[in-house]
């Protein structure tokens, strides 16, 4: 069983992420532009600095973001007044229960949120994701379901950030070395995908889905960083979410949709091998478990096509979420039921 959050904090978190939303075109300094890419529509803030005309990448085109766009001057016009009433918010959040999030990690998913990280396609995965699906949800987390863990895991096509023509500003390299991290290079090469702060445990990775059969390196030219490559991460990233992170006045980031990330924890349990990771294949399982325990109930539909796509995808994604399920009787009952209505 679960516990839900209140009417009261399920309405505060939304009026949250549409502040932030909100926030997200406000700043606009010349004049949206409409641009297809491979079938897809992207924004840009097209605008002059001397006799150059640059572009700012907005977001991917969707009606909310049109209707923002069209009073993109009043939202500007607002934007320290919904800055005081995000604080409220998220005060407000707090009261209610929300678990709070650390103001070194807050800091710098702030900072990272600055210089356009989830803007140019940056997706939160790992436990930083699965804790932001309490207001996503409106469940309740209690503390002993957060396994503690200092990285920060974040992922991005490499194809988008190539096609999106723009940059992180200021630099990532930049963000890491003001709040004290330094790059590890990793054993077989010198490319940076990684930075490990040197006061505190704090582990940044980039990672990018694997389209071959080797898990090599990546670049993301967007962010500015290699990424390492891994399978089955594109199921997972594929047509990410909004989120606020409550610190401060809000951050807006990118995570997974939850039943994609409930089904992507059961296939990456089953690859975790070795007794060091035999507590991760756990962590994995427990909030796989969770989450599908709620949408089962909420979001049937969504955790059908989720589990369904993934089944799809073959043999070996089978194998391993079959695998997982194993060990999970009472997460394989409440997936088949959810699957069979």
């Amino acid at each position: 069983m679960f516990d839900r959050h209140s009417s009261v904090a399920h309405a505060a978190y939304h009026d949250l992420m549409r502040s932030l939303q909100d926030d997200a075109v406000s700043d606009i300094r010349g004049t949206p532009t409409r641009v297809e890419r491979n079938g897809k529509v992207y924004w840009y803030d097209t605008y002059r600095v001397g006799s150059d005309v640059r572009k700012r990448y907005i977001a991917e085109d969707s009606e909310d973001l049109r209707a923002r766009l069209k009073k993109h001057e009043t939202l500007k016009e607002q934007e320290e007044e919904r800055r005081k009433n995000r604080t409220r918010l998220v005060r407000l959040l707090r009261a209610e229960g929300f678990l709070n999030l650390d103001a070194a990690t807050g800091s710098l998913l702030s900072a990272m949120a600055a210089s356009g990280v989830f803007r140019l396609g940056g997706t939160i995965v790992g436990t930083h994701a699965f804790r932001l699906y309490e207001g996503e949800l409106g469940v309740r987390f209690s503390v002993d379901m957060m396994a503690h863990t200092d990285d920060i895991d974040i992922a991005s096509f490499s194809r988008l950030s190539l096609a999106l023509e723009d940059a992180a500003s200021p630099p990532l390299k930049d963000v890491f070395r003001d709040f004290s991290f330094a790059p590890q290079p990793s054993l077989q090469t010198d490319r940076i995908w990684r930075w490990k702060q040197t006061r505190g445990n704090t582990l940044v990775e980039f990672l990018t889905p694997s389209f071959e059969a080797d898990e090599g390196l990546c670049e993301l030219p967007a962010l500015g960083v290699d990424a390492q490559a891994l399978h089955h991460l594109n199921y997972l990233i594929a047509a990410p979410i909004k989120a606020a992170v409550t610190y401060r006045s809000g951050v807006l980031v990118q995570i997974p949709q939850p039943e994609r990330f409930a089904v992507h924890k059961l296939i990456v349990a089953n690859r975790r091998h070795g007794t060091d990771n035999a507590v991760k294949s756990e962590k994995d399982r427990r909030q796989a478990a969770f989450l599908i325990e709620v949408l089962a109930e909420d979001r049937p539909d969504e955790l059908r096509d989720a589990y369904e796509d993934a089944l799809s995808r073959g043999p070996k994604w089978r194998s391993r979420i079959e695998a997982s399920l194993s060990g999970m009787p009472k997460t394989r009952r409440i997936l088949k039921l959810a699957c069979s209505g």
